[in-house]
């Protein structure tokens, strides 16, 4: 049996996976809030006692750079090493990955309703792959095929790069943000938090103090979520304004993914967020921000852009790692 999870700074899923002709079958799983546990070991050891795996591998995909077996998780105070989960679990096989590694295990398994298309492009099967996701933080990696089937994974921290504004509106909100930051990363306007901070900016710029029935909405629900509800549904201008900025960030962040690894293989979205916004993501409002690359616009509309639909990607990705179907350098 395999264990395999999804760590973030939010919530951690795992799951259990039995192995059937090289398929994974899902056995259990469960979620987490990250700030629930003081650190990992502790909620691996609540897990396994519910629900008594005999374990064969392992593999946990992270939010943070993973390096010699070691991570310091991005967004929470944890510190994972993979000698402390082989003396926890008792097997050998354990791996640590970085999440959007795990997201891109998954990829070349995923069909059907698993994945929404945002634009059909001439996508080469033997073409480099791009994957980014917005959720508490701004994860990338991609993909290169190998001989035989197999993918090579590449992890990358390019979240952390420096946030390049477009319009002026961008550059306003830059120098808001750099109020606080100092310097501004992607991460910062193009994640869960991110949303909220364009909200805020929009805010202040236009004098407008939120209703009543808006803050209690806040004080209730993940403010990130809120904004996009009542962005997708016009209830509030802010809102709407808000999420339009933050989707039309997310496609130039993704067309300069594409031209960077040139991705003749497709952009794959994934995270919390781009599920339910799916809409505006099939807009003009993203696609334009997506193409608009100067001479390579008529490249950038050949590519195949996918919308990952199946929440446990990750976990599964984790479990098809440890089968050892990718290689991650």
């Amino acid at each position: 049996m395999i264990l395999t999870g999804d760590v973030g700074g939010t919530k951690v899923n795992l799951a259990l996976f039995e192995v059937h002709r090289g398929a994974l079958s899902l056995k259990a799983e469960q979620s987490f809030a990250s700030r629930d546990f003081d650190g990992l070991l502790d909620l691996l050891q609540h897990f396994l006692k519910e629900t008594q795996p005999n374990l064969t591998h392992a593999c946990l995909g992270v939010a943070g750079p993973v390096h010699e077996g070691r991570c310091e998780v991005t967004n929470l105070p944890w510190s994972i090493e993979v000698r402390d989960l082989k003396a926890l679990l008792g097997i050998e096989s354990v791996s640590l990955i970085n999440d959007l590694a795990a997201m891109a295990c998954a990829i070349p398994h995923l069909r059907g309703e698993e994945v929404a298309v945002i634009q059909k492009g001439q996508g080469d099967p033997q073409g480099t792959i791009g994957v980014l996701a917005a959720g508490t933080g701004l994860g990338q990696a991609f993909l290169v095929p190998e001989r035989e089937g197999r993918w090579r994974v590449l992890e990358t921290e390019g979240g952390q790069c420096d946030f390049a504004a477009r319009t002026s509106l961008e550059i306003s909100l830059r120098e808001f943000l750099g109020q606080v930051f100092g310097r501004v990363c992607i991460e910062d306007v193009l994640s869960g938090p991110g949303l909220v901070r364009i909200f805020e900016f929009i805010k202040e710029r236009d004098g407008i103090t939120e209703p009543d029935w808006l803050t209690r909405e806040f004080e209730q629900i993940a403010p990130a979520e809120v904004i996009s509800r009542n962005g997708l549904s016009g209830k509030f201008p802010s809102c709407e304004e808000a999420l339009q900025m933050f989707v039309s960030v997310y496609g130039a962040v993704a067309g300069n993914l594409a031209l960077q690894i040139v991705a003749r293989g497709g952009i794959w979205i994934g995270g919390g967020i781009a599920p339910e916004i799916l809409p505006l993501l099939k807009s003009d409002l993203f696609l334009e921000a997506f193409r608009d690359k100067g001479k390579f616009s008529d490249f950038m509309a050949q590519i195949d852009i996918k919308v990952i639909m199946n929440k446990r990607a990750p976990l599964f990705g984790a479990g098809y790692f440890a089968l050892g179907e990718t290689v991650i350098r």
